[in-house]
């Protein structure tokens, strides 16, 4: 079987930061309490924009990034939950957009999972040689399925996108276990609203859910890869909750300094949360070419996923 991993990263977060301070003027909270709460202390409002146009940005930067030509991608999947429209699909609009002639796109449904589940089908694809080269984006906006008046969920949720695409790589890099999940009965936790479309949570069930599925899928595609927690170089979570990530983590063993965090400066950004954080710790340089990660996260549905792979390409090896 093919290795595949990835080959180029890209995100794009908007301009307008909406703090803690900004939402004690408009409900009853605090900055102490959404930081204790939640270890949120801002995230990004897309103004004018939409979606695709946040897709779209990610998507540029990710292929620039993969040195792959746009006439070698032969595959578009967006994890959202928040597209344009129901149809045309994000994936579409930013196929356009991008140039590629003709090559099948499409969404992608499992919310704050989505990107997991779209890198896994993406590898699939890839493995079997259907397509050499996938282009995989999380993107969502969820400013607009948001209810401001709702003080338990508003606080929660930003805007973002984030894109790799996904390729051969060298033997000893890339995805080397996965698992993906979804348990229906749990639907009512978590879901938009029928009548207004925004966001409804019970946050206690989906905070139990989430503690114990985040702990026990990072510990299995760990064990799957044949790997131990010492072989990990850092766990990336979706970034929902502070105290959620930091269960996983301990659940994990894991250090502090091992696991990313950056739900304080984006909020909840759904399916574009974990290649937001990505792309930070690479930035930073806590994520290097070599290093294994765990990637792990749950979502409406409810949904879950875990992702296990050594980050980089041995370029030369590889592509000759």
């Amino acid at each position: 079987m093919k290795n595949v991993g990835v080959l180029g990263l890209g995100t794009y977060v908007p301009e307008k930061v909406f703090t803690n301070h900004d939402f004690e003027k408009i409900l009853d909270t605090s900055d102490e309490w959404i930081t204790e709460m939640t270890g949120i202390k801002e995230r990004r409002f897309a103004e004018g924009m939409e979606t695709s146009d946040m897709a779209y940005e990610a998507a540029e930067e990710a292929i620039a990034n993969s040195g792959v030509a746009k006439e070698d991608i032969g595959l578009v999947i967006v994890a959202t939950s928040t597209g344009n429209h129901k149809f045309p699909t994000v994936a579409t609009t930013i196929q356009n957009k991008l140039g590629l002639e003709a090559v099948p796109s499409m969404d992608q449904l499992a919310a704050c999972t989505g990107f997991i589940y779209a890198m896994v089908t993406a590898s699939q694809f890839i493995q079997t040689g259907t397509y050499k080269n996938v282009l995989v984006v999380g993107a969502d906006k969820l400013s607009n399925i948001t209810d401001f008046d709702d003080r338990s969920t508003a606080v929660l949720f930003g805007d973002g996108a984030g894109a790799v695409v996904m390729g051969e790589v060298s033997e000893g890099y890339g995805i080397r276990s996965f698992e993906l999940g979804s348990n229906g009965k749990g639907g009512p936790y978590l879901y938009d609203d029928e009548d207004t479309g925004d966001i409804r949570m019970n946050g206690r069930e989906v905070f139990k859910f989430a503690v114990r599925q985040m702990g026990e899928s990072s510990v299995n595609v760990t064990e799957k890869a044949g790997l131990t927690k010492e072989d990990i170089g850092m766990l990336v979570p979706h970034q929902a909750n502070i105290r959620i990530m930091n269960a996983a983590r301990e659940r994990m063993g894991l250090p502090e300094d091992r696991m990313s965090v950056t739900v304080d400066r984006y909020g909840n950004t759904s399916a574009a949360s974990i290649p937001l954080s990505i792309h930070h710790e690479v930035k930073n340089g806590k994520i290097k070419d070599g290093d294994t990660l765990v990637l792990v996260g749950f979502g409406g549905g409810l949904t879950w996923g875990a992702i296990c792979l050594t980050w980089g390409d041995n370029k030369e090896e590889t592509h000759g």
